[in-house]
């Protein structure tokens, strides 16, 4: 089998500072060794991942999967922002947590987590509720966001928040049995010069409420926020390395009950 060229792009850890290369230690060139021969990433694409400073919303059912992946992966700094504790119910889809750290918070939890997965990885908790006044101040502190919350409010001061500090956001949502996926760079223009989309052209205003049932109510298969977080890490993995095509202006819906995955395109309006 061929390999493919090497992508061109270059991630340049990211909109913060400037940061100096930082050399694998032998056990990171054998822990990662699956990933450096792959020549789209390589031992380049690795210290990328090692610089990167990742915020994730949310440690339930998407943001478990998402923090386990990206620090499997060698993301060197995870920022997690949660203001809620673990609970029985939660252990049916969020499995960054288990039955021994029922009643932890849930940052607590996943930093334990974390630290089994890869201690490498730094890990930075926001034991709070992300709103429109200290969205701004906190995202800016990270490289890229990964939006794995659960209720309008949220998603939109994480969305402005992020278009207004020029952070990439990768923004995932789930319903019962489907999900959708994309990636928000709302500050850059696309190959035809136009710019990107943002999240209000996607959804320019939240449902009225009680429009959509939470997962407490409707119900959600626990497999299927793995699915769609694990996505998510992905679509990071290639806006840290610079490889691969983001969903930037493109939806990605996932069809549990059918096995189906579709794309359709949007606009900045």
């Amino acid at each position: 089998m061929g390999q493919p060229k090497p992508p061109d792009k270059v991630f340049a850890p990211l909109y913060g500072p400037a940061m100096t290369a930082t050399a694998l230690s032998d056990e990171e060139l054998e822990r990662y060794a699956r990933h450096i021969v792959l020549p789209e990433i390589g031992g380049a694409g690795q210290q990328k991942l090692k610089r990167a400073r990742v915020l994730v919303i949310g440690a339930g059912g998407l943001g478990a999967p998402v923090l386990e992946y990206l620090a499997a992966a060698g993301v060197g700094t995870l920022g997690i922002v949660d203001d809620d504790d673990v609970s029985l119910s939660n252990l049916q889809r969020q499995v960054i947590h288990d039955t021994e750290t029922i009643g932890m918070a849930k940052t607590d939890s996943a930093k334990a987590a974390i630290a089994r997965i890869n201690p490498n990885v730094a890990v930075e908790l926001h034991q709070l509720r992300l709103t429109t006044d200290n969205a701004p101040a906190l995202v800016a502190r990270y490289d890229m966001v990964v939006d794995g919350s659960d209720n309008f409010e949220t998603r939109y001061a994480l969305a402005d928040a992020c278009a207004a500090e020029k952070r990439p956001l990768v923004h995932a949502a789930v319903g019962r049995f489907d999900g959708s996926l994309t990636v928000l760079k709302p500050f850059e223009a696309g190959a035809d010069g136009r710019p990107n989309p943002g999240y209000r052209d996607l959804f320019p205003e939240a449902p009225p409420p009680g429009l959509v049932p939470s997962c407490a109510v409707a119900g959600v298969v626990g497999a299927l926020t793995g699915v769609v977080g694990t996505l998510q890490a992905m679509e990071a993995i290639k806006l840290i390395t610079g490889i691969g095509e983001p969903l930037v202006g493109r939806l990605l819906l996932y069809d549990a009950l059918s096995a189906r995955f579709d794309t359709i395109r949007y606009k900045r309006n």
